[in-house]
Protein backbone atom coordinates (compact mmCIF):
# COMPACT_ATOMS: atom_id res chain seq x y z
CA UNK A 1 0.00 0.00 0.00
CA UNK A 2 1.11 3.63 -0.88
CA UNK A 3 -0.43 6.69 -0.52
CA UNK A 4 -0.15 10.57 -2.11
CA UNK A 5 0.24 13.65 -1.46
CA UNK A 6 -0.97 16.54 -2.50
CA UNK A 7 0.23 20.31 -2.36
CA UNK A 8 -2.31 22.81 -2.33
CA UNK A 9 -2.24 25.91 -3.94
CA UNK A 10 -4.05 28.84 -2.16
CA UNK A 11 -4.22 32.27 -2.46
CA UNK A 12 -6.29 34.81 0.09
CA UNK A 13 -7.47 32.05 1.98
CA UNK A 14 -8.91 30.89 -1.42
CA UNK A 15 -7.71 27.19 -2.31
CA UNK A 16 -7.06 27.32 -5.99
CA UNK A 17 -9.22 26.07 -8.95
CA UNK A 18 -5.78 23.84 -10.14
CA UNK A 19 -5.59 22.18 -6.54
CA UNK A 20 -9.02 20.43 -6.68
CA UNK A 21 -7.45 18.81 -9.99
CA UNK A 22 -4.56 17.40 -8.56
CA UNK A 23 -6.57 15.83 -6.36
CA UNK A 24 -8.81 14.56 -8.66
CA UNK A 25 -5.73 12.99 -10.24
CA UNK A 26 -4.29 11.70 -6.31
CA UNK A 27 -7.90 9.91 -6.22
CA UNK A 28 -7.28 7.77 -9.00
CA UNK A 29 -3.22 7.18 -7.88
CA UNK A 30 -4.36 6.30 -4.51
CA UNK A 31 -6.74 3.70 -5.69
CA UNK A 32 -4.46 2.25 -8.35
CA UNK A 33 -1.62 1.89 -5.09
CA UNK A 34 -4.09 1.01 -2.97
CA UNK A 35 -3.42 3.75 -0.97
CA UNK A 36 -4.77 7.05 0.25
CA UNK A 37 -4.04 10.45 -0.22
CA UNK A 38 -3.14 13.59 1.93
CA UNK A 39 -2.98 17.00 1.20
CA UNK A 40 -0.39 19.58 2.41
CA UNK A 41 -1.17 23.33 2.47
CA UNK A 42 1.71 25.50 3.31
CA UNK A 43 2.15 29.40 4.24
CA UNK A 44 1.94 32.50 7.18
CA UNK A 45 -1.97 32.25 6.74
CA UNK A 46 -2.41 28.33 5.38
CA UNK A 47 -5.12 27.41 8.55
CA UNK A 48 -7.33 29.55 6.61
CA UNK A 49 -7.64 27.37 3.21
CA UNK A 50 -8.30 23.99 5.57
CA UNK A 51 -12.05 24.27 5.74
CA UNK A 52 -12.14 23.16 1.61
CA UNK A 53 -9.56 21.39 1.60
CA UNK A 54 -10.99 18.94 4.04
CA UNK A 55 -14.11 18.75 2.40
CA UNK A 56 -11.93 17.11 -0.76
CA UNK A 57 -12.08 13.57 0.82
CA UNK A 58 -8.34 13.27 2.00
CA UNK A 59 -7.31 10.61 4.75
CA UNK A 60 -5.90 14.14 6.62
CA UNK A 61 -5.08 17.93 5.60
CA UNK A 62 -1.52 18.81 6.78
CA UNK A 63 -0.74 22.48 7.77
CA UNK A 64 2.38 24.08 7.92
CA UNK A 65 2.15 27.28 8.76
CA UNK A 66 4.40 29.32 10.44
CA UNK A 67 5.13 33.03 10.06
CA UNK A 68 9.05 32.62 8.65
CA UNK A 69 7.22 30.76 5.41
CA UNK A 70 6.28 34.81 4.23
CA UNK A 71 5.19 34.93 0.99
CA UNK A 72 5.63 32.03 -1.32
CA UNK A 73 9.48 31.42 -2.81
CA UNK A 74 10.26 27.87 -3.60
CA UNK A 75 13.48 28.18 -1.33
CA UNK A 76 11.50 28.38 1.59
CA UNK A 77 8.59 25.74 0.56
CA UNK A 78 10.48 22.97 -0.33
CA UNK A 79 12.54 22.00 1.89
CA UNK A 80 9.22 21.46 3.99
CA UNK A 81 7.52 19.88 0.82
CA UNK A 82 10.64 17.39 0.50
CA UNK A 83 10.30 16.36 4.44
CA UNK A 84 6.83 15.55 4.29
CA UNK A 85 7.11 13.86 1.42
CA UNK A 86 9.34 10.93 2.43
CA UNK A 87 6.42 9.49 4.28
CA UNK A 88 4.58 9.41 0.73
CA UNK A 89 5.23 6.82 -2.58
CA UNK A 90 3.49 10.10 -4.98
CA UNK A 91 3.75 13.73 -4.37
CA UNK A 92 1.61 15.84 -7.27
CA UNK A 93 0.79 19.62 -7.68
CA UNK A 94 -0.53 21.38 -10.76
CA UNK A 95 1.33 21.98 -13.44
CA UNK A 96 0.65 26.02 -12.80
CA UNK A 97 3.29 28.55 -12.11
CA UNK A 98 2.95 26.91 -8.58
CA UNK A 99 3.68 23.37 -9.11
CA UNK A 100 6.45 24.11 -12.18
CA UNK A 101 8.40 26.31 -10.14
CA UNK A 102 8.31 24.02 -6.58
CA UNK A 103 8.12 20.08 -7.57
CA UNK A 104 10.86 19.81 -9.72
CA UNK A 105 13.05 21.60 -6.18
CA UNK A 106 11.04 18.93 -4.17
CA UNK A 107 12.26 16.11 -6.54
CA UNK A 108 16.03 17.34 -6.41
CA UNK A 109 15.62 17.67 -2.88
CA UNK A 110 14.62 13.68 -2.97
CA UNK A 111 17.22 12.50 -5.73
CA UNK A 112 13.45 11.98 -7.31
CA UNK A 113 11.95 10.93 -10.66
CA UNK A 114 10.18 13.85 -12.03
CA UNK A 115 7.01 13.93 -14.66
CA UNK A 116 6.01 17.26 -15.66
CA UNK A 117 2.34 18.42 -16.97
CA UNK A 118 0.57 14.83 -17.41
CA UNK A 119 -2.81 14.35 -18.94
CA UNK A 120 -3.62 10.73 -17.74
CA UNK A 121 -2.51 8.50 -15.39
CA UNK A 122 -2.62 4.43 -15.94
CA UNK A 123 -1.86 1.04 -13.81
CA UNK A 124 -0.46 -1.75 -14.85
CA UNK A 125 0.45 -3.97 -12.29
CA UNK A 126 0.24 -1.62 -9.39
CA UNK A 127 2.78 0.53 -11.37
CA UNK A 128 1.88 3.84 -12.20
CA UNK A 129 2.48 5.13 -15.78
CA UNK A 130 2.54 8.83 -17.00
CA UNK A 131 0.76 10.15 -20.51
CA UNK A 132 2.48 13.40 -20.66
CA UNK A 133 2.27 15.42 -24.05
CA UNK A 134 5.18 16.33 -26.30
CA UNK A 135 5.94 18.71 -29.18
CA UNK A 136 3.25 20.85 -28.75
CA UNK A 137 1.06 18.17 -28.21
CA UNK A 138 1.51 16.19 -31.46
CA UNK A 139 2.70 13.21 -29.94
CA UNK A 140 2.35 11.32 -26.44
CA UNK A 141 5.04 9.58 -24.68
CA UNK A 142 4.56 6.68 -21.39
CA UNK A 143 6.85 7.07 -18.58
CA UNK A 144 7.56 5.51 -15.67
CA UNK A 145 9.28 6.73 -12.68
CA UNK A 146 11.49 4.47 -10.37
CA UNK A 147 12.36 6.45 -7.72
CA UNK A 148 11.42 5.92 -3.97
CA UNK A 149 9.34 9.20 -3.98
CA UNK A 150 7.70 10.05 -7.49
CA UNK A 151 7.10 13.56 -8.05
CA UNK A 152 4.10 14.71 -10.39
CA UNK A 153 2.73 18.03 -12.05
CA UNK A 154 -0.38 17.48 -13.53
CA UNK A 155 -2.11 19.72 -16.89
CA UNK A 156 -5.30 21.07 -15.10
CA UNK A 157 -7.17 21.03 -18.32
CA UNK A 158 -6.92 17.18 -18.13
CA UNK A 159 -8.48 16.03 -14.82
CA UNK A 160 -11.82 17.86 -13.62
CA UNK A 161 -11.81 19.63 -10.76
CA UNK A 162 -12.61 17.72 -7.31
CA UNK A 163 -15.55 18.02 -5.64
CA UNK A 164 -16.82 18.05 -2.16
CA UNK A 165 -17.10 14.21 -1.08
CA UNK A 166 -19.72 15.24 1.83
CA UNK A 167 -16.91 14.01 4.82
CA UNK A 168 -14.88 15.95 6.37
CA UNK A 169 -10.89 15.33 6.88
CA UNK A 170 -8.89 15.46 10.07
CA UNK A 171 -6.16 18.18 9.99
CA UNK A 172 -2.59 18.20 11.42
CA UNK A 173 -0.13 20.34 12.26
CA UNK A 174 3.77 19.40 10.47
CA UNK A 175 6.77 21.25 11.39
CA UNK A 176 8.39 23.83 9.18
CA UNK A 177 11.91 22.20 7.93
CA UNK A 178 14.96 24.61 7.67
CA UNK A 179 15.20 26.16 4.36
CA UNK A 180 18.68 25.62 3.69
CA UNK A 181 21.59 28.03 1.72
CA UNK A 182 19.49 28.69 -1.25
CA UNK A 183 17.07 31.12 0.82
CA UNK A 184 19.86 33.42 1.58
CA UNK A 185 20.09 33.69 -1.87
CA UNK A 186 16.75 34.81 -2.65
CA UNK A 187 14.65 37.96 -1.43
CA UNK A 188 10.92 38.49 -1.86
CA UNK A 189 10.29 41.94 -3.46
CA UNK A 190 6.71 42.38 -4.22
CA UNK A 191 3.70 40.53 -6.17
CA UNK A 192 2.48 42.54 -8.60
CA UNK A 193 -0.76 41.28 -10.10
CA UNK A 194 -3.16 42.48 -12.86
CA UNK A 195 -6.30 42.98 -11.63
CA UNK A 196 -9.89 42.97 -13.66
CA UNK A 197 -13.54 42.33 -12.46
CA UNK A 198 -12.95 39.24 -15.64
CA UNK A 199 -12.83 35.36 -14.56
CA UNK A 200 -9.25 34.42 -14.14
CA UNK A 201 -8.13 33.19 -17.32
CA UNK A 202 -7.16 29.53 -16.24
CA UNK A 203 -10.43 28.90 -14.49
CA UNK A 204 -12.78 30.64 -16.77
CA UNK A 205 -15.86 28.48 -17.60
CA UNK A 206 -16.18 30.80 -20.69
CA UNK A 207 -13.33 32.09 -23.04
CA UNK A 208 -12.78 34.58 -25.50
CA UNK A 209 -9.69 34.75 -27.30
CA UNK A 210 -8.98 37.10 -30.25
CA UNK A 211 -5.93 36.57 -32.86
CA UNK A 212 -3.56 38.86 -34.69
CA UNK A 213 -6.07 39.81 -37.55
CA UNK A 214 -7.77 42.32 -34.57
CA UNK A 215 -4.76 44.50 -34.40
CA UNK A 216 -5.53 47.27 -32.91
CA UNK A 217 -8.87 46.93 -32.29
CA UNK A 218 -8.64 43.63 -30.09
CA UNK A 219 -10.31 44.97 -26.79
CA UNK A 220 -12.49 47.31 -28.94
CA UNK A 221 -14.13 43.82 -30.14
CA UNK A 222 -13.59 41.75 -27.45
CA UNK A 223 -14.65 43.61 -24.79
CA UNK A 224 -18.57 43.39 -25.37
CA UNK A 225 -18.24 40.03 -26.34
CA UNK A 226 -16.79 39.12 -23.35
CA UNK A 227 -18.74 41.42 -20.96
CA UNK A 228 -22.03 39.69 -22.85
CA UNK A 229 -20.74 36.04 -22.41
CA UNK A 230 -19.43 36.68 -18.43
CA UNK A 231 -16.23 35.67 -19.97
CA UNK A 232 -12.38 35.76 -19.26
CA UNK A 233 -10.23 36.99 -22.66
CA UNK A 234 -7.37 35.66 -24.16
CA UNK A 235 -4.94 35.76 -26.95
CA UNK A 236 -2.48 33.91 -29.67
CA UNK A 237 1.20 34.78 -29.06
CA UNK A 238 0.91 36.50 -32.02
CA UNK A 239 -1.63 39.14 -30.67
CA UNK A 240 0.53 39.15 -28.12
CA UNK A 241 4.38 39.54 -29.64
CA UNK A 242 2.51 42.53 -31.94
CA UNK A 243 1.65 44.61 -28.08
CA UNK A 244 -2.03 44.43 -29.06
CA UNK A 245 -3.29 43.24 -25.47
CA UNK A 246 -1.53 42.37 -22.42
CA UNK A 247 1.36 39.27 -22.66
CA UNK A 248 -0.30 37.88 -19.66
CA UNK A 249 -3.38 36.85 -21.79
CA UNK A 250 -1.26 34.33 -24.28
CA UNK A 251 -3.10 31.08 -24.39
CA UNK A 252 -0.73 28.36 -26.02
CA UNK A 253 2.33 26.00 -25.30
CA UNK A 254 4.53 29.00 -24.22
CA UNK A 255 1.24 30.98 -22.41
CA UNK A 256 -1.79 29.38 -20.56
CA UNK A 257 -3.60 25.93 -20.94
CA UNK A 258 -7.04 26.02 -20.68
CA UNK A 259 -10.53 24.20 -20.98
CA UNK A 260 -13.05 25.96 -20.59
CA UNK A 261 -16.48 25.22 -21.36
CA UNK A 262 -16.58 27.40 -24.25
CA UNK A 263 -13.96 28.68 -26.23
CA UNK A 264 -14.11 31.44 -28.76
CA UNK A 265 -11.52 31.78 -31.11
CA UNK A 266 -11.77 34.80 -32.73
CA UNK A 267 -9.75 35.77 -35.92
CA UNK A 268 -6.92 33.01 -34.89
CA UNK A 269 -5.70 30.53 -37.42
CA UNK A 270 -4.78 27.85 -35.17
CA UNK A 271 -1.25 27.43 -34.99
CA UNK A 272 -0.06 24.14 -33.11
CA UNK A 273 1.51 26.33 -30.75
CA UNK A 274 -1.79 27.52 -29.34
CA UNK A 275 -3.58 24.71 -30.05
CA UNK A 276 -1.80 22.83 -27.11
CA UNK A 277 -2.89 25.37 -24.80
CA UNK A 278 -6.59 25.27 -25.98
CA UNK A 279 -7.78 22.06 -27.83
CA UNK A 280 -9.28 20.64 -24.77
CA UNK A 281 -12.08 22.78 -24.39
CA UNK A 282 -15.26 21.24 -23.68
CA UNK A 283 -16.92 23.52 -27.17
CA UNK A 284 -14.40 25.53 -29.51
CA UNK A 285 -16.56 28.37 -31.72
CA UNK A 286 -14.36 29.62 -34.05
CA UNK A 287 -14.41 33.05 -36.62
CA UNK A 288 -11.75 33.09 -39.28
CA UNK A 289 -11.77 34.84 -43.24
CA UNK A 290 -9.84 32.02 -44.29
CA UNK A 291 -12.05 28.95 -44.75
CA UNK A 292 -8.95 26.80 -44.69
CA UNK A 293 -7.66 27.86 -41.32
CA UNK A 294 -6.24 24.92 -39.21
CA UNK A 295 -8.12 26.06 -36.42
CA UNK A 296 -11.81 24.66 -38.10
CA UNK A 297 -10.56 21.21 -37.83
CA UNK A 298 -10.73 21.38 -34.26
CA UNK A 299 -13.59 23.67 -33.91
CA UNK A 300 -17.71 22.43 -32.90
CA UNK A 301 -18.40 25.31 -34.34
CA UNK A 302 -16.82 27.64 -36.98
CA UNK A 303 -17.90 30.74 -39.36
CA UNK A 304 -16.03 31.80 -41.76
CA UNK A 305 -16.70 35.88 -42.63
CA UNK A 306 -15.13 39.29 -41.49
CA UNK A 307 -14.28 38.96 -37.88
CA UNK A 308 -14.72 42.91 -37.85
CA UNK A 309 -18.74 42.50 -38.69
CA UNK A 310 -19.43 39.43 -37.21
CA UNK A 311 -18.34 40.27 -34.01
CA UNK A 312 -19.91 42.90 -33.41
CA UNK A 313 -23.48 41.15 -34.69
CA UNK A 314 -23.04 38.37 -32.69
CA UNK A 315 -22.10 40.61 -29.41
CA UNK A 316 -25.63 42.40 -30.20
CA UNK A 317 -27.85 38.89 -30.53
CA UNK A 318 -26.22 37.89 -27.36
CA UNK A 319 -27.83 41.26 -25.33
CA UNK A 320 -30.51 40.49 -26.87
CA UNK A 321 -31.33 37.34 -25.49
CA UNK A 322 -29.93 38.17 -22.15
CA UNK A 323 -32.28 41.62 -21.75
CA UNK A 324 -35.55 38.75 -22.66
Amino acid sequence: MANVLVVAEFADGKVKKTTHSAVTFARTAAAALGGSYSILVLGSSAGMAVDELAKLGAAKVLVAEDASLGNYLAETYAPTVAEVAKDYAVVVAAASGFGKDLLPRVAGALAAGYAADITEVLSSGGTLQYKRPMFAGNAFGICVIDSAVQVVTVRQSAFAPAEPTGAVSPSEKVGIAPSGKAAGRVEWVKYEQVKNERPELAEAKVVVAGGRALKEQFYELLDPLADALGAAIGASRAACDNGYCAPDLQVGQTGKVVAPGLYFAIGISGAIQHLAGMKSSKVIVSVNKDGDAPIFQISDYGLVGDLFKVVPELTEKLRAIKAG
